[in-house]
């Protein structure tokens, strides 16, 4: 049973984390022939201010 951990900064739209699922199981299902229904997606989403990318926090940016 493939379990796949993705972690993102949040401001995706509900319908592109839908998609990115689909594909992410997709690729999983063609590439080793698990079944999809044993793909399991954990989602993870950080606050920009709890990420920082070069000492700065993803809600400082412009």
């Amino acid at each position: 049973m493939p379990i796949v951990h993705i972690e993102l900064v949040e401001g995706r739209s509900p319908e592109q984390l839908k998609q990115m699922v689909q594909d992410v199981t997709d690729a999983i299902s063609k590439n080793i022939g698990a079944p999809k229904e044993y793909i399991h997606i954990v989602l993870s989403e950080m606050q920009k201010n709890h990420y920082a990318e070069g000492g700065i926090l993803k809600s400082d940016e412009k």
